[in-house]
């Protein structure tokens, strides 16, 4: 009696999982890969540290504490900056506007990109001759010099960085939108809910935008690992607010006090670490989507779930010898 009591209580909890599979396949997706599965817990370290960085480094980030340069100790874990500052509260505080730059980046472009790329290429005609043309512009100005443009005459802040590598980031993502809402278009499915009388912006929300969740996501994650490299680098540059503890503010005042020169290795190797290491596990995410959006290795998962891995192994073909007449 247990045991088919058991039985049953097994088969909701598997058609559930299924039917969530097959509403959010990438994020089964990125749990079951393993550098996937890896990166998403790196990412998920380094966000815990901004959100509780008040708990992980207590006190003020920018405090002086009476000697510059000094190497790791027990006061200091990781030493003090050229300024006298405490590495490892810089470290750990400066997650905190690195990272919302990089995803707050990410979402505001992908919004423009999305809206842009689907009512481009679902309404088509002179729509998508317009917006073709604005993206085709923002494609051909280099990104940094525009960057660097609007930083030196927009006043500094996060919200001004923001703004800034949405602004220059979004056109990438907006073709590819486009492409794919021009194939979805011609599906049965859309030609069926066209008959129905369903209205435009019904077919573009319930049909078209559902199956492009996997293509968005992914373009997600790119555009947050462009807006974490891109706003360090404007830090770094100095064209950012410098009263702001980030990654690329710490590596500015490293840069400035020449803790290269002096063999400091401790001013800027956390940081500049902790910015590969925040690229390097959103990358290895992507490679998990991009089983999705990649159809070969699509097949491949499906083909290896069907035969099971013993049956996958590669094929080595028999090298054939002709002879000449």
């Amino acid at each position: 009696m247990d045991k088919r009591q058991g039985i049953r209580d097994t088969k909701p909890k598997n058609g559930r999982l299924r039917v969530l599979e097959q509403r959010f396949p990438w994020l089964f997706v990125i749990v079951r890969h393993r550098q996937a599965r890896v990166g998403l817990a790196i990412i998920s370290v380094l966000i815990l540290m901004a959100l509780f960085a008040p708990v992980i480094a207590p006190g003020d980030p920018t405090e002086y504490h009476g000697v510059t340069n000094t190497p790791p100790s027990k006061e200091h874990i990781l030493g003090t900056d050229p300024l006298g500052r405490d590495e490892f509260r810089l470290m750990v505080w400066g997650a905190r506007v690195t990272l919302l730059v990089g995803f707050g980046t990410a979402a505001l472009a992908m919004v423009i990109a999305t809206v842009v790329g689907v009512v481009a290429g679902y309404f088509r005609g002179i729509v998508d001759d317009i917006l073709m043309l604005i993206t085709n512009l923002f494609l051909i100005i280099p990104g940094l010099v525009l960057l660097i443009v609007l930083s030196a005459y927009l006043h500094p802040g996060t919200g001004t960085v923001i703004l800034a590598l949405a602004f220059t980031g979004w056109a990438f993502h907006a073709r590819i939108i486009r492409a794919m809402t021009l194939s979805l278009r011609e599906k049965d499915f859309v030609a069926a809910a066209v008959v129905a009388g369903e209205s435009s912006f019904s077919i573009i929300f319930r049909q078209i935008l559902p199956n492009m969740v996997n293509l968005i996501v992914g373009g997600f994650i790119g555009t947050t690992i462009y807006g974490i490299g891109a706003s360090t680098a404007l830090a770094f540059l100095g064209l950012t607010k410098m009263t702001e503890i980030s990654w690329g503010t710490n590596l500015f005042y490293a840069q400035n006090g020449n803790a290269l020169l002096l063999g400091a290795w401790w001013a800027f190797v956390p940081s500049g670490f902790c910015v590969a290491l925040a690229a390097l596990a959103l990358t290895w995410i992507n490679f998990g989507m991009d089983e999705i959006t990649n159809p070969r290795l699509r097949a491949e998962r499906e083909l290896r779930k069907a035969l099971g891995r013993k049956f996958m192994q590669r094929v080595r073909a028999t090298p054939v010898r002709f002879r000449e007449r």
